[in-house]
């Protein structure tokens, strides 16, 4: 069956709107038809290199759809379901899933590798991250489909996919926030924004939002921001001013960039915590010496996928919309059609916007 979706034929190459071929699913295998899919910064950095991904392919893995038809074997969704696509689900076999992990699973990429698809000549298609949720429609392994719970909207649900999971895991399971807590967020993009609300949602007592943009700080301070800073060499100088010269408990740097690391690291107290979620590139070097690593007693840690585990969060996550402390819609800052996602990655580029979401 042909479906419209968004390719990638090489690295550093323009995205292609084009029809593709689209399997039958087959054991263990799921196919779904998009409702929604997240433009995230991911997706860029695998367009231009900074992560690996074979080519062609097709990108987006951010997604949220109804299920089309199941292969054999499968049993935990049937046609007609609501899901949320997982990008990188967990073996549950391997080192770090066997030590509850399955954030930094092994295998949780193995599918980036497979044919997924093909294009009107034949030529095989990639499905990028494991789940090519620029498409119309989709086909997946079963691993990668959670059932969506009741009480959120489809549309909406697909930022669950990488966002807010991510935004919302760093807060609470990386730097693991505390009630009355200071906290200072680098990067009001998409995931930015979902940890300004978790950050609200956790019990912090002043959220600052940092970003380069002066037209984010509506959108911070709606996601729960009580403060905003334009990013500057001052940035610390200045968080510290706001928090009687010590620097927050938490720094979050959503950005991957090298001078925002660096100042996250700088506007964290002494003893603090410093979260690194950003994906920068090899260039990007942050350097320390070793007299302040004693002197500041700070923790430095990276964070992947939020250190989340899907299956168990998603039913947190849908409790938090459901109960009206997680706003997925204040998340987005436009909603677009399959053909501007070219325009998308344009936006990002260019540091604009915070999360685009392509509506099918």
């Amino acid at each position: 069956m042909a479906v419209r979706a968004a390719v990638l034929p090489a690295v550093g190459a323009p995205l292609e709107i084009t029809g593709i071929e689209l399997p039958d699913p087959g054991p263990g295998q799921v196919r779904v038809r998009l409702a929604a899919a997240g433009v995230c910064h991911s997706d860029l950095s695998l367009s231009d290199g900074t992560m690996s991904v074979p080519v062609p392919a097709v990108l987006g893995h951010e997604g949220a759809g109804t299920v089309v038809a199941v292969g054999p074997d499968v049993t935990h969704v049937a046609p007609g379901a609501p899901v949320v696509l997982n990008w990188a689900p967990a073996c549950g076999t391997c080192h770090a899933c066997s030590l509850g992990e399955v954030w930094l699973c092994a295998n949780a990429l193995n599918g980036a590798a497979a044919v997924h698809a093909h294009t009107a000549d034949g030529t095989p298609l990639h499905p990028g991250l494991n789940v090519a949720a620029f498409a119309e429609e989709t086909v997946v392994s079963a691993s990668c489909v959670l059932p969506l719970p009741p009480g959120v909207p489809l549309t909406d649900a697909a930022l669950l996919g990488c966002a807010v999971l991510t935004g919302y895991g760093a807060i609470h399971h990386s730097a693991r926030v505390r009630p009355g807590e200071s906290v200072a967020v680098f990067g009001a993009g998409g995931v930015g924004l979902a940890a300004l609300q978790s950050a609200r949602i956790a019990g912090a007592s002043r959220i600052v939002a940092v970003d380069v943009s002066p037209a984010k700080e509506d959108l911070a301070r709606g996601a729960g921001a009580t403060d905003f800073l334009l990013a500057s060499a001052a940035t610390p100088r200045e968080i510290r001013a706001l928090t009687g010269k010590q620097g927050v408990d938490v720094a979050v740097e959503c950005a991957g960039r090298a001078v925002s690391i660096r100042a996250a690291w700088e506007s964290t107290r002494r003893g603090g915590r410093t979260t690194v979620v950003g994906i920068g590139g090899k260039d990007q070097q942050v350097t320390f010496n070793a007299l302040e690593l004693f002197h500041w007693g700070r923790t430095l840690s990276g964070c992947v996928y939020g250190n989340s585990d899907p299956f168990q969060d998603l039913p947190v996550l849908a409790e938090h919309v459901r109960a009206g402390r997680l706003d997925l819609s204040a998340l987005v800052t436009e909603r677009i059609g399959l053909a501007d996602i070219p325009g998308a990655f344009e936006n990002m580029k260019a540091g604009k916007g915070g999360r685009a979401l392509v509506v099918f």
